[in-house]
């Protein structure tokens, strides 16, 4: 299965959608896309993950460094991850850095 990452830039919130796998093959597509909103100054950061499959310890990785690389007032939320994308992200502990949302909730994201 293929990887497919975009980026969209709305009022300083960086959405990105990712669909596929995302493996450490792909894992610098991902990456590439958090530090182009770093670039431009992300208030938000939305991953919609609600099409994604698979994600590799290589994925939770460039979570870690959104986190590192984000200003700490910077959130991050994950928006429709499967059980199989979410038993990682929770048993690392990175849900306590994250928050975790079923869909797109616009009056908690996009209230600047």
């Amino acid at each position: 299965m293929t990887f497919d990452v975009n980026l969209e830039m709305v009022n300083h919130i960086a959405k990105i959608t990712m669909a596929g796998e995302l493996d450490a093959s792909v894992a610098e597509q991902f990456k590439g896309k958090i530090e182009e909103a770093v670039e431009q100054e992300a208030r938000r950061v939305v991953l919609i993950v609600d099409g994604l499959e698979y994600m590799s310890s290589a994925g939770l990785r460039i979570l870690v460094f959104a986190k590192q690389k984000m200003d700490t007032s910077v959130e991050i939320f994950v928006v429709g991850a499967k059980p199989n994308i979410l038993l990682p992200i929770k048993q690392t502990g990175l849900h306590h850095s994250l928050t975790l949302l079923d869909t797109y909730d616009a009056e908690i994201i996009d209230n600047l």
